[in-house]
């Protein structure tokens, strides 16, 4: 199979959907790898580190699109790419398509099958391909949430672990899956206080069990929400229902209730976010003020930091990818039910039930797309 990577082009994203040892695995396996020159660049990859790993380099988007059986990118092909898709061609990549209705007319008319990276499965109920971003991500929320709080930002001047006399920043963290722990584990290491809110008591139990101590957890109600909301200098938006738009949490209403320059940090901007007023922002332009409260809402926080990232990534995709290119995608996914998870758009048809609820569109179950 001829598997294409190109350069990503939405706006300061650094990271590359194939690492060189992915290519080098992938050639090993029989497959011819085209890069698009430079694509590696941001990530810390040469065009000679491809080419040592016996990868083909190719000079534009356009010619790795023409003559790629599969493409493999991190981020949802912008309206230019989806252009390039055709008929028959596999997309393996991030699609986050339930807030994104241009993006999934363009991929059901382009006639591709693009199987999406957050929705693929794992069997203790994960999303082993979201996993790594999202610790990332978690890792990174506290980080720019700290900075967004400096007063040159626009933020309260709080600092996060406070000093000896006066008390840390106190942030709350709603949701605790994996982005939310790892958001805690950092805000905590930063001195802060931290109250991490979820649904679902066994997690709860979960957090208490192995990190009692270094930060609290509370029920999530809404009350509860407001409360904690009303009192906090940070919060960490961290909620996730798999390939399903975000629920919106924190209301405009409950900013004028907020301390001046308190700040939110939207991690689940990719999903349309999980606060009424966010909106997605980028590296270059990340933050925003609505009502005196302090929005950080970029869409691909971790293309920050692209090489951990990008292996990060690359670390949990080349299986998958490999079972792709080695046994074509039907088949792969009929031998991997967590795989055809991952499906969402096939031959014109909506294949994933969170995204058609969403955006109203009719939808096939996977199962009957396998067999057309």
């Amino acid at each position: 199979m001829k598997i294409g990577c190109p350069t990503e082009i939405k706006p300061q994203e650094f990271r590359v959907g194939m690492t060189p040892d992915a290519a080098r695995e992938a050639v090993n396996h029989g497959h011819e790898v085209l890069i698009q020159s430079g694509a590696g660049v941001g990530a810390g990859f040469t065009d000679e580190d491809y080419v040592a790993a016996g990868a083909k380099m190719i000079g534009t988007a356009e010619d790795v699109f023409a003559e790629a059986d599969m493409i493999v990118k991190v981020k949802e092909p912008q309206a230019v790419e989806r252009k390039m898709l055709r008929e028959g061609q596999l997309l393996f990549t991030y699609l986050h398509l339930a807030p994104d209705p241009k993006q999934t007319v363009d991929l059901l008319e382009s006639g591709c099958t693009a199987i999406a990276y957050e929705t693929v499965t794992d069997d203790r109920g994960g999303l082993p391909l979201l996993a790594p971003m999202s610790e990332v991500a978690g890792r990174l929320a506290p980080q720019v949430g700290a900075w967004t709080l400096q007063k040159a930002n626009g933020g309260r001047g709080v600092l996060m672990g406070g000093v000896p006399g006066v008390a840390p920043a106190k942030v709350v963290v709603i949701g605790g899956g994996v982005v939310g722990t790892h958001a805690a584990k950092i805000a905590a290491g930063m001195g802060a206080d931290v109250t991490v809110l979820d649904r679902s008591l066994t997690r709860l139990r979960y957090l208490d069990d192995v990190f009692g101590g270094t930060f609290k957890n509370q029920y999530s109600t809404a009350g509860a929400t407001a409360d904690l909301v009303r009192e906090a200098d940070m919060v960490i938006g961290a909620v996730l229902i798999p390939g399903a738009a975000a629920p919106k949490l924190v209301s405009r209403a409950q900013l004028s209730e907020m301390k001046p320059g308190a700040a939110l940090v939207d991690v689940a901007i990719d999903q349309g976010g999980c606060f009424e007023t966010s909106r997605a922002t980028t590296h270059a332009d990340p933050i925003y003020e609505v009502d005196g409260i302090m929005h950080y809402c970029v869409a691909n926080m971790p293309g920050a930091v692209a090489r951990t990232s990008t292996q990060a990534l690359g670390n949990a995709t080349l299986p998958f990818l490999l079972n792709l290119a080695n046994k074509g995608w039907k088949q792969a996914c009929e031998d991997d039910p967590h795989l055809l998870n991952g499906l969402n758009v096939h031959a014109g048809q909506l294949t994933y039930y969170a995204v058609g609820k969403a955006l109203g569109i009719d939808v096939i179950s996977p199962s009957l797309a396998l067999k057309s």
